[in-house]
């Protein structure tokens, strides 16, 4: 009978010990057969020969096993089993293998997406911020007009009886090669009575053209004989100053009629401005005699009337509709001055100021004008 080593694969130079390799496919195997794997058919026979040994044992008329390794036929026990066999790999690591499989080619597969559309759309860079351009200092508007104010003031006055002074006052504002006659005769006789500068167009490499409007009196006349003009001043800036540069133009005035549009007029409440009237009256009284910060509202800054003013009369005080402890108001006050009166518009703002035992309401701000 066998043993259980009898039947084990040969050791090969290239194998394990006592495993022969399989043999090689013949040419007779059909198409899609498989070959048999050595240690199957070695465990086969070894489980063959093992059923084999136990039964010999159980024939033995004293009922009890016989080695027969003890007369030094083979050492150790024989195997009762089988030695191995092929198990199925178990569901468990089977599955855990495949979800491993499968996430790998997830971050694969989204890495080659993320890589493929970064190459057909990239990712735009963001703008650009714009550049910034750095200015000059503003024109000085403001020198500009106080040059062509003085130096228009003495381009339009002269006197036949002195024609140096009207000279003298232009080269004040003009370099110092220009001619300050300025194409006078040195004939007759005019003032100014009154000028202002307005607009300022600045033009380039330090060039600007101020429009100054006066009023002047020819021949000594009176004020009522004057007549109103516009001229327009060349000045340039240089060496850190403002100078006229050339002869001025005069021009005609802008006085074609205009309209002005009017806002929506206010809904008055009738009842507050009754109630409030009196305090009207007492803040413009004390307005006018100077002592407008005793019937003013807490913290109230209201500059003190010019001296000459006295309270005619409140012709009429409009309290906007509206709640809350701020109100504002239209008031049409009639000052005396001057031997005469006139009438003047304000609005108004009054507030509610509450003690520990009553409320009042005091004027807390003011400006001229209806808006």
């Amino acid at each position: 009978m066998p043993t259980p080593h009898q039947d084990l694969p040969r050791s090969t130079p290239t194998g394990y010990a006592g495993v022969e390799p399989a043999p090689p496919a013949t040419a007779q195997a059909g198409a899609g057969q498989t070959q048999p794997n050595p240690w199957v058919a070695a465990a086969q026979r070894l489980g063959k020969a093992a059923e084999d040994q136990d039964e010999h044992r159980l024939l033995n008329a004293n009922g009890h096993a016989v080695d027969e390794t003890a007369g030094g036929t083979r050492p150790g026990k024989a195997a009762s089993t089988i030695p191995w066999n092929v198990q199925d790999e178990k569901s468990g690591t089977l599955f855990a293998r495949r979800l491993g499989r499968g996430l790998l080619w997830t971050v694969v597969a989204l890495a080659a997406v993320t890589g493929l559309r970064s190459w057909f759309f990239p990712d735009r860079p963001a703008p650009a911020p714009p550049p910034v351009v750095k200015s000059g200092p503003d024109y000085p508007t403001d020198a500009a007009r106080a040059v062509a104010s003085r130096w228009a003031t003495a381009y339009l006055t002269w006197d036949e009886k002195n024609p140096t002074a009207r000279q003298t006052a232009l080269a004040m504002d003009m370099p110092s090669d220009a001619n300050t006659a300025l194409g006078w005769d040195g004939k007759g006789r005019q003032s100014v009575d009154e000028l202002y500068a307005g607009e300022v167009t600045v033009l380039q490499h330090g060039q600007a053209r101020v429009h100054v409007e006066a009023h002047v009196i020819a021949n000594g006349g009176s004020a009522d004989q004057g007549n109103w003009l516009a001229l327009d001043v060349p000045v340039a800036q240089t060496h850190g100053r403002i100078v006229v540069s050339g002869e001025p133009g005069i021009v005609g005035l802008d006085l074609d009629s205009v309209t002005v549009p009017t806002p929506s007029p206010t809904q008055p409440d009738v009842d507050m401005s009754q109630q409030t009237k009196d305090v009207i009256s007492q803040f413009f009284t004390a307005y006018a005699s100077g002592n407008a910060s005793t019937v003013a509202a807490p913290g109230a800054d209201i500059p003190t009337l010019p001296k000459g003013f006295t309270l005619a009369s409140v012709q009429d005080w409009n309290v906007d509709a509206g709640s809350g402890a701020n109100r504002s108001g239209t008031a049409v006050i009639k000052w005396q001055t001057a031997g005469g009166t006139i009438e003047q518009t304000y609005r108004v703002v009054i507030t509610r100021v509450a003690s520990a035992s009553a409320q009042r309401w005091q004027v807390s701000d003011l400006h001229g004008g209806a808006y």
